[in-house]
């Protein structure tokens, strides 16, 4: 599992200079859905590995960057190549239902 935890300081190393498309989990440590959504990621992350960079930012830390890609709710994963978001999904979803959106926005990429 390669989970990257992202700031302003690796911002642009880890997403926008990444040669993989990366899926950024935003989150905060109160929301209950983003506890649930936490270890279905993680779980995820190691299966992707090469296509796909998996990395979480926490919105109460990192409020700037969350604002940048126009967050309103949590938890919501954003797929994000070249710098540029390309597709999103806003709330908790179970394992399965996440890999198929995975799959789905990995074959538009």
């Amino acid at each position: 599992m390669n989970l990257i935890h992202l700031s302003k300081t690796n911002f642009i190393d880890e997403v926008k200079n990444s040669d993989v498309p990366v899926l950024i989990d935003f989150w905060a440590e109160w929301c209950g859905p983003c506890k649930m959504m936490g270890p279905v990621f993680e779980e995820l992350s190691g299966e992707y590995e090469g296509k796909l960079k998996f990395a979480k930012l926490n919105t109460e830390e990192e409020p700037e960057l969350s604002n940048d890609f126009g967050i309103r709710g949590i938890p919501s994963l954003l797929f994000v190549k070249n710098g540029k978001e390309v597709d999103r999904i806003v709330g908790f979803a179970p394992k399965e239902t996440l890999k198929l959106k995975i799959d789905e926005a990995l074959s538009k990429l």
